[in-house]
């Protein structure tokens, strides 16, 4: 079961907590669909308008409601990216996510002079202090990467390299595409230590990005093993809170690689060839 389900999932509620913090019995659909577009924007069109935030390095984005107040929480590697001079780059990200919750605010805003928006958001940004221990921005490094045309092989053995010298008990990186402009797809594995993935205490991280190519895209998957969880204990983010809230205006080395199913089966397939 746990080679199959989510690893962060899997552990949301005993090691883990949520990603979005709320409850609403009405507006259930609508809140998971603003969630959706508030990381949507945060991770891909975001950066498209601004492309000096495409290297901000967001690892995940926490989301916490109450009434009409959203908290949104960017953990970031270059937080200075995001925040900007005397906080503008942060503001300006805020005035975004008000403008995306409610649609009607630039109107109303247009005809009059004292409206408000019916959305209150407030945006936090912490650092993340180790990005070579976090599954998703050791991921995007990777498929960044393989985009601008460097070897999946190398690209794959050094990130496994800095996440053991950070300080991980393991690491296990598995792209799958048309590896190297090949005809036929296939999907390779390299891994270093240890990765519990059954063992519920144990702090698995998990981490996926894809890599645009000319022969298509290359998924990369990443799993990082932390240490464990002790009972009754939860993640302690190695992180800091970077800013307050914004207020409204006015206020391997060469480790073991294995091929796919295919590679498997014509080596068991030579092997017994020989015995035979």
């Amino acid at each position: 079961m746990g080679q199959k389900i989510h690893p962060i999932g899997f552990r949301v509620g005993i090691i883990r907590d949520w990603d979005s913090r709320w409850y609403s019995a009405k507006d259930y659909a609508k809140w998971v669909h603003e969630d959706y577009k508030i990381r949507r924007f945060l991770k891909k069109d975001l950066p498209k308008r601004r492309p000096d935030l495409a290297s901000a390095a967001i690892s995940r984005v926490d989301i916490e409601r109450a009434a009409n107040r959203v908290e949104v929480t960017i953990f970031s590697a270059r937080p200075g990216i995001l925040i900007g001079r005397q906080g503008r780059g942060l503001e300006e990200i805020r005035q975004a996510l008000v403008h995306l919750l409610d649609p009607t605010y630039r109107w109303r805003a247009a005809r009059e002079k004292e409206a408000r928006p019916n959305v209150d958001v407030h945006v936090h940004v912490q650092e993340v202090n180790e990005p070579d221990k976090d599954a998703q921005l050791v991921a995007e490094n990777i498929a960044q990467q393989i985009s601008r045309r460097v070897s999946y092989k190398r690209a794959m053995r050094q990130a496994i390299l800095r996440t053991m010298r950070a300080g991980a008990l393991g690491i296990k990186v598995r792209v799958a595409g048309r590896l190297a402009g090949a005809e036929m797809a296939r999907s390779e594995v390299d891994k270093m230590g240890k990765i519990p993935l059954q063992t519920i205490r144990a702090d698995v991280d998990y981490g996926f990005a894809e890599a645009p190519t000319t022969y298509g895209n290359i998924g990369v998957k990443v799993w990082i093993y932390r240490g464990d969880i002790l009972p009754g204990q939860k993640v302690e983010e190695e992180s800091r809170e970077v800013t307050p809230i914004v207020p409204q205006e006015g206020e391997r080395p060469a480790g073991r690689r294995r091929r796919g199913r295919r590679g498997g089966r014509r080596q068991r397939g030579n092997a017994d060839a020989e015995t035979s």
